[in-house]
């Protein structure tokens, strides 16, 4: 069998696909979606899954999942959306044609970095031979944490507001800042996708990206310089949290594998938090003085 996944994936995803799959004779390649008509001449006849993140994680691309979900009906193969940076109070992919979704529900819908866990959505004939998997296997959610999460879940939509008003705020403000090459962010109208974003999406969500002018030793000083703002690789919590990828997460790959998965010397993700918005830019507007 063949999985054709997008090339903007989560480093672990990449993992999977191309350390593990192969082991149970699962063969994997991968399209841009940024490039979503380039699909139909990468699927080859063995095919039985497509896999997108939208938005991708860091980079924040969108792809219409309406238009791809077409596609894989055309050709009879599953389609698989990780929607863990909208969220269903932002994006609910199966109302586009998705056969399965998937949460990290570590993030936003546990909203405050307690526990750990993940979420598969999707028509009862798909999800349930999952349960016997999950069984034999052991990637079972302990109560605890699945209570915890249940009660994050009362909460959501009210969270993913905030998250995403906070965010669009930071984005226009600092949207033409002059130690910044570009800032990105689903709802701010230069985004490549901002169309289709709008169309599939209720708010933008929580996150945002913007380029250092300086590269990789601006982003070190950027992360440094923060007081208010986290430094961790998590993200969705009620705190704001800033990523440096290229000097953290992705430090030990090459700068031409960095740039092959979407990661850019400056790049710094922001995952905006429940904080007052004048306090998170203030402390981002302070630390890119000493970017």
């Amino acid at each position: 069998d063949h999985i054709l996944s997008a090339s903007a994936v989560f480093g672990s995803t990449h993992t999977i696909l191309t350390k593990y799959l192969p082991k149970w004779g699962i063969e994997s390649s991968y399209f841009d979606m940024n490039k979503p008509e380039t699909i139909r001449a990468a699927i080859r006849p063995n095919t039985r899954m497509l896999y997108v993140e939208t938005p991708s994680n860091p980079g924040l691309d969108i792809i219409d999942i309406a238009a791809v979900s077409a596609i894989c009906r055309e050709h009879g193969i599953l389609l698989v959306v990780d929607n863990c940076f909208a969220t269903p109070a932002v994006q609910q992919p199966m109302q586009y044609g998705a056969d399965l979704v998937l949460h990290s529900a570590t993030k936003f819908i546990d909203g405050q970095g307690r526990v750990l866990g993940g979420v598969v959505v999707g028509r009862e004939e798909l999800v349930q031979p999952l349960y016997l998997f999950i069984r034999n296997t052991g990637p079972s959610m302990s109560p605890f944490n699945a209570w915890v999460l249940t009660k994050s879940l009362e909460t959501l939509h009210l969270r993913m507001d905030r998250h995403a008003d906070n965010a669009l705020k930071l984005a226009l403000a600092l949207d033409g800042h002059d130690r910044l090459s570009w800032v990105k962010y689903p709802f701010l109208p230069s985004h490549p996708q901002y169309d289709i974003a709008r169309q599939q999406m209720k708010n933008g969500g929580g996150l945002l990206t913007f380029e250092l002018k300086g590269g990789i030793e601006s982003g070190r000083k950027f992360l440094n310089g923060l007081k208010m703002i986290s430094m961790t690789n998590n993200l969705g919590d009620s705190r704001t949290i800033a990523s440096h990828p290229a000097s953290t997460t992705h430090s030990k790959l090459s700068e031409e594998e960095r740039a092959a998965v979407g990661i850019t010397p400056g790049l710094i993700r922001i995952s905006a938090g429940l904080e007052h918005p004048d306090d998170i830019l203030a402390d981002i507007l302070q630390a890119l003085d000493k970017a």
